[in-house]
């Protein structure tokens, strides 16, 4: 069968990932998105067809792209879908090389994380109310920032995972790799209360630790939507949401510990390279209380 047109390429590589592949609608719009945006700068500078675009035509569309705003991190999304397009067409023998292999994307900027401070954090916390959801939230709340957890590893708590009497629990992280925690008293607490309500809302059947009204294991989505709401209703700056608590207690205990291993084996990070970025937060924070308390660095300059 002869290889149907080259401006029909992108069509052929989309159906290719909806059907053998099975990727979502979302994921799918993404990829036909960036080959678009893509197409749309080499057409400027006619270099449109795909079985002619080569590594040198490629890297000045990428520095075109980034000049007219387009992110690190968006080019290196684009570069990702481009480098599947080709292998999908070497695949089907319409070309014989891959022009993206070699390109690399301008480095992106890495964002500090958005954290809380411990007023704000506390002000979060204390939730009013005596009703099962509001005890419930408050439980969740409490425990993510209480052990650093990732919003995965909360929903995937199961009863016998976790020690009142001991203040600690056993969590499945990343890689399936297990770590033991600690729990603050506080949250030992917002449990406990918890534990006493639990048993009107969970199916007799369900080993979640946390429920819904339904009596099922709570999803991801579902407790990223009751943290929002929560900070909406105590009036907190910014949008709350799971990692943003997770955030907030590595960068609080390591400006306290300075202790970046101890921070590092909490959160279940493999590379302590990713704890890194809390000293950022933490050097921010010294800035400014220099700032606002040496005296010659609050004194204004006149030149």
């Amino acid at each position: 069968m002869a290889a149907p047109g080259v401006h029909d390429w992108p069509d052929h590589f989309l159906h290719y990932l909806r059907v053998e592949r099975q990727l979502s609608p979302h994921t799918l719009k993404n990829y036909r998105r960036d080959l678009e945006t893509l197409h749309t700068e080499l057409s400027r500078t006619r270099h449109e067809r795909w079985d002619q675009l080569t590594e040198p035509v490629l890297r000045r569309a990428i520095a075109g792209l980034h000049g007219q705003g387009l992110s690190g991190r968006s080019l290196q999304r684009l570069l990702s879908a481009l480098r599947s397009f080709y292998r999908f067409l070497a695949r089907e023998g319409w070309v014989q090389s891959n022009p993206a292999l070699a390109v690399q994307a301008p480095r992106a900027g890495r964002r500090l994380p958005q954290t809380l401070d411990t007023e704000q954090v506390a002000a979060l916390l204390d939730v009013e109310g005596d009703a099962p959801l509001d005890i419930r939230d408050r439980a969740m709340m409490e425990l993510i920032y209480s052990s650093g957890l990732r919003v995965s590893e909360l929903v995937s708590l199961n009863m016998r995972d976790i020690d009142l009497a001991d203040a600690s629990l056993v969590v499945t992280g990343k890689g399936k790799k297990m770590r033991q925690l600690p729990i603050g008293r506080l949250a030992v607490q917002a449990i406990r209360q918890w534990l006493g309500v639990r048993q009107g809302l969970a199916a007799l059947d369900e080993t979640a630790l946390f429920t819904g009204q339904r009596g099922k294991r709570l999803t991801t989505r579902a407790v990223e939507q009751r943290l929002r709401k929560r900070g909406e209703q105590q009036g907190t700056q910014g949008r709350v949401y799971p990692h943003r608590l997770r955030h907030s207690f590595a960068s609080h205990l390591l400006e306290s510990s300075g202790d970046l291993r101890a921070v590092q084996e909490l959160l279940g990070h493999a590379n302590i390279s990713t704890t890194q970025i809390y000293t950022h937060l933490d050097f921010q924070h010294l800035m400014e209380v220099y700032e606002q308390a040496h005296p010659r660095a609050r004194q204004k300059r006149n030149d």
